[in-house]
């Protein structure tokens, strides 16, 4: 996912010379090809990411398409209210990228985790927030960042769990997009990032009748298809490498409480820190978001209802 982002970023910026990649001194190997087919258009903040953020205001008032990179735990986390002042309130074409979202950092510690970035973002006004689940709906989430002209946080995973499509999928905003066609009237998983991959597998081994939809857009939403959805299932189930409150649980669950209620089941982190360090794999585990633990919550959760 992301070298496919560093393709994207050299082809936009080949094409624009408005575009800026601005860093808060990260990603030197990821952006060895921008510097070298675009060093004009590269910039170094330091580890000052409010400052940087500010700059990518001032960048965007005169007429340039900045491109805000950093540790997902920083941008946005660090920088949510220069975010909303500097950059949403006034719609400026800025294009936050938070990399290596939820657990991926997993050995440096809760300063480093980020499963809070999209409850952060998605309150914010004016503030779109894309969730790509491969490098193919990274590379579609990037164009569409692109085209819009208005402010954007991009979250980006770092695990890369395997293809969730064959082709870069046309997609429009707030569109779920299907990653695993089924039936309806029974279950049907929704699922962002990291863990769309293992929504389609669980499905396709224990519940081959399932439609597995994923959620490259959390904000905007399109309600009509969530609502269509909902109407038509027994059982949703909605996984994210995310906490529980405030991201796509809570999205799709909102949308269904008014148009289309339904069971929901939230998989996702719960309300709590991570008691240890560990590999990636290990955190998952800790929090209940590894295969064998997801399987048994839906199990006991079909159970119960």
């Amino acid at each position: 996912m992301r070298a496919a982002f560093s393709e994207a970023l050299v082809r936009l910026a080949k094409a624009d010379l408005n575009v800026l990649l601005l860093t808060g001194d990260h990603g030197y190997a990821l952006f060895d090809d921008f510097r070298k087919e675009c060093p004009a258009q590269y910039l170094n903040a330091g580890i000052a990411e409010q400052n940087m953020v500010g700059m990518a205001a001032g960048l965007a008032r005169a007429g340039f398409r900045p491109f805000v990179y950093g540790l997902s735990a920083f941008i946005p986390v660090r920088v949510v209210e220069q975010i909303k002042l500097d950059v949403a309130h006034d719609k400026l074409p800025v294009v936050l990228v938070g990399d290596g979202a939820g657990f991926v950092y997993s050995h440096l510690g809760t300063s480093h985790q980020s499963t809070e970035d999209i409850a952060c973002t998605r309150a914010i006004p004016n503030l779109s927030v894309y969730s790509p689940a491969d490098r193919f709906e990274l590379t579609a989430c990037m164009d569409m960042a692109y085209q819009s002209r208005a402010p954007v946080y991009l979250r980006m995973g770092k695990s890369d769990r395997g293809d969730v499509h064959a082709a870069v999928p046309r997609v429009r905003a707030g569109s779920l997009l299907e990653a695993k066609p089924g039936k309806t009237g029974d279950i049907a998983f929704i699922a962002t990032g990291s863990l769309v991959r293992t929504a389609i597998d669980i499905a396709a081994e224990s519940y081959s009748d399932a439609a597995v939809w994923s959620a490259p857009f959390i904000k905007p939403m399109d309600s009509e298809q969530v609502t269509a959805i909902c109407a038509q299932s027994r059982i949703v189930v909605v996984l994210e490498e995310h906490s529980v409150l405030g991201g796509l649980g809570s999205v799709i669950t909102e949308i269904a409480s008014e148009f289309a209620p339904v069971r929901i089941l939230r998989v996702g982190v719960r309300d709590r820190f991570s008691h240890y360090c560990g590999t990636y794999e290990y955190l998952l585990k800790e929090h209940g978001l590894d295969r064998p633990a997801i399987e048994q919550q839906i199990r006991g959760f079909l159970t119960a209802n």
